[in-house]
């Protein structure tokens, strides 16, 4: 008994050290009704009241100017990847800085008008703080700035996080994101409710305000416009994010959506674009002699992040990483390409080599793909060379739903899309991306598929960066020198590693090609350049737009060498093919270099995507194409039951093969490419309907057997 007392005796201060922190919580938190009615509240209430009632904080304009002073510094300190970057903007351009202050101020402004005015603030100046901080961060791991179209895109970003931060930094941004849902919740509950500020009829001089600090925003946005202080047209984000500021850049490509209409646009000005009778002009006209059996087979093989290493002054290598690709411009066909996109962004090179328009006439940093294509079937490549009797095929050996790409390209004529999800034999570098090496039996097989000539526009995917701050190579097998730091040249020479592999996959597909007995004809070019902070004194074609092509063919094409914008490859290479099919492969091969040829390709643009279609006579002859996925045929031959499992046996099936009962996905095994093994529990009755459906890492069905 005096054992339990003296146990109980030590349990006592415990008790009551819970029941202190309660009561003291409470007075901090919480709130009590007096004898008299009143409420009494706590001290954290009371210190936010007085806080609210300072002369600083009771005054909305001086606050929030101080704030929105602040947040800038903040944003353009991480844009700048400097300290002291929201000074240097201030130094080198002080009209835009006033300008992307008003800009602050005016979001912040719109809480003055909110009974809790304080939590609205607080919000609206977090959220400017993010979007800067991610905006910093996005530019440590690609060369675009984060825009609107990011928003787009969010799916692409979400499996990107995985890639780019490691586990404790994803851990560290979900509980700084949970510490902030914390802190804006105990705000939104415990922040004194006030009427909007503005003293008698508080509420309509609030809201007075803020019309007047609006007014004075659009008139220095509009002074600054014309005077030319801020820019309205970017060609590059990165710079105009630089000079003109980061709240500017970020709106700029919200407000800028599509294509402008030209102010002249009218049935007139658009048939003045072509003579009289030019669009009539087919290949069988200019080519007479040619049949359907002298098309070559045309491949477009876009590279990622693919360059010459040496083309960026003041590197040294160890040994050439891309020695067949240099041997390539030696004897083929070559030049410049003059690409949309640097360091990322690939969908938009893809869309001007696929139409011949050009992504520059839409909004700053927008997606065709993630926009305009959504529901509008387009001219392209493959529209033009199926009415040619060409057989026309993607392949990609990265998601088919990357970019919408399985939605977008019927959009575009393809007949065939074979994405990583229709590919087997697949290996992965260290960041997890398929290597390319396996494109090579994929163009084969869709060269050997068809009876017909081919159209095939393969996209690669094994240089995708980001390109690790940290020696992920023990021995690398290509040394660099001249980088300015270790964590730059880690990043170089994993980048070095993975070109140096793809210059061989060049090399075993060029001669592959070159043993087929029909005419082959294949350019090849990067899609853009890589996230390794290169500028344009850092490289010795003086602009960061511009890959390399080259145009090979086993048939004896002559060298002829000519820079390109990647808008204009696809005109270029039917012209060095005798070939002239498609609107915009008379348009680029005729009004190329003429005096009104950029203002032409405007009005064209906008006729076609979103205007009236005159081109066309009043209305588009394109229209979605019924695409497969894959150009080999998935079948189930025999479904087997062993022992109350369920095996498939079948044709054409890989590791994303899985099998479907009434649209729900099931637990599958992938024994090999002729079997797959059911690891769930079915009524035998509903066998007879399974189905195989190829499903992407994200669950998203791309295709299911008939």
């Amino acid at each position: 008994m005096k054992e339990k007392t003296e146990a109980n005796n030590k349990a006592l201060p415990a008790h009551a050290t819970a029941r202190k922190v309660a009561q003291k919580l409470k007075r901090i938190f919480g709130r009590r009704t007096q004898k008299d009615g009143s409420v009494k509240h706590g001290a954290y209430y009371r210190r936010l009241e007085a806080m609210y009632t300072h002369p600083f904080f009771g005054t909305p304009p001086l606050y929030s100017g101080v704030m929105a002073l602040i947040a800038l510094l903040v944003i353009e300190g991480f844009g700048y990847k400097h300290l002291l970057g929201g000074f240097i903007f201030l130094a080198n351009n002080p009209v835009a800085f006033l300008l992307n202050f008003l800009i602050i101020f005016a979001t912040l402004s719109i809480s003055w008008i909110f009974r809790r005015r304080w939590f609205v603030h607080s919000v609206l100046t977090s959220l400017w703080v993010v979007l800067g901080v991610v905006n910093g961060v996005v530019l440590t791991t690609r060369m675009t700035p984060f825009t609107t179209a990011d928003f787009e895109v969010m799916d692409l970003g979400i499996e990107m996080f995985s890639v780019y931060l490691k586990p404790y930094q994803v851990a560290l941004v979900g509980a700084v994101a949970a510490a902030g849902l914390v802190i804006f919740t105990l705000m939104f509950i415990k922040a004194p409710r006030r009427k909007p500020w503005g003293g008698p009829k508080p509420f309509l001089k609030a809201l007075a305000s803020v019309a007047v600090v609006f007014a004075l925003l659009f008139s220095c946005w509009n002074i600054s416009t014309r005077t030319g202080a801020v820019a309205v047209y970017f060609t590059n984000l990165w710079d105009a994010y630089t000079e003109y500021g980061m709240p500017y850049g970020f709106l700029s490509t919200w407000l800028r959506k599509g294509i402008s209409r030209p102010v002249d646009y009218s049935r007139e000005t658009v048939d003045a674009i072509f003579d009289k009778g030019e669009l009539e002009t087919t290949t069988s006209v200019t080519e007479p002699d040619k049949s359907d059996a002298d098309f070559p087979n045309i491949i477009f093989l876009q590279l990622e992040s693919f360059i010459d290493p040496t083309e960026v002054k003041g590197l040294t290598f160890s040994e050439d990483p891309t020695p067949f690709f240099r041997e390539l411009k030696e004897n083929y066909s070559t030049g410049y390409l003059r690409v949309p996109v640097i360091g990322g962004g690939t969908a938009n090179t893809e869309f001007e080599a696929m139409t011949g328009m050009s992504c520059r006439e839409f909004g700053p940093g927008e997606y065709p793909y993630k926009s305009v294509l959504k529901d509008k079937a387009v001219e392209s490549m493959a529209f033009d060379l199926g009415e040619l009797g060409y057989a026309t095929h993607v392949i990609h050996n990265h998601r088919g739903a990357f970019y919408d790409r399985n939605k977008v390209f019927p959009m575009l004529g393809f007949d065939d899309f074979t994405s990583l999800e229709y590919m087997n034999y697949v290996t992965r570098t260290q960041r997890g991306f398929a290597t390319d090496d396996v494109l090579t039996d994929e163009i084969l097989g869709a060269l050997a598929a068809t009876g017909e000539h081919d159209y095939i526009y393969a996209i690669s995917v094994q240089g995708h960066g980001e390109y690790p701050k940290e020696p992920l190579i023990k021995n690398p097998r290509i040394k660099v020198e001249g980088t300015t730091s270790e964590s730059q040249q880690a990043a170089w020479e994993f980048y070095l590693d993975l070109i140096y592999d793809m210059d061989k996959f060049l090399e075993v597909l060029t001669g592959e090609l070159a043993e087929l007995d029909e005419d082959v004809a294949l350019v090849l070019y990067g899609d853009h350049l890589p996230s390794l902070q290169i500028n344009n004194e850092g490289v010795k074609s003086g602009d960061t737009f511009n890959t390399q092509y080259v145009l090979w063919s086993n048939f004896g094409l002559e060298k002829e060498d000519k820079n390109l914008s990647a808008y204009q490859l696809s005109a270029e290479v039917q012209r060095r093919l005798g070939l002239r099919q498609g609107l915009m492969t008379v348009f680029h091969q005729d009004k190329a270099g003429t005096p009104d040829y950029e203002r032409d390709l405007h009005m064209l643009q906008y006729d076609i995507l979103y205007g009236k279609n005159y081109i066309y006579g009043g209305e588009s002859p394109y229209r979605k194409v019924d695409m497969t996925m894959g150009y080999r045929p998935i079948e189930v031959k025999e479904i087997v039951e062993v022992a109350d499992e369920y095996y498939i046996s079948g044709e054409g099936f890989t590791p994303f093969s899985k099998v479907t009962l009434d649209g729900k996905v099931l637990d599958t095994v992938y024994v090999g490419p002729t079997v797959l093994k059911l690891e769930e529990e079915v009524n035998p009755d509903s066998a007879k309907d399974m189905k195989i459906s190829q499903v992407e890492k994200y669950n998203e069905i791309l295709s299911t057997t008939e």
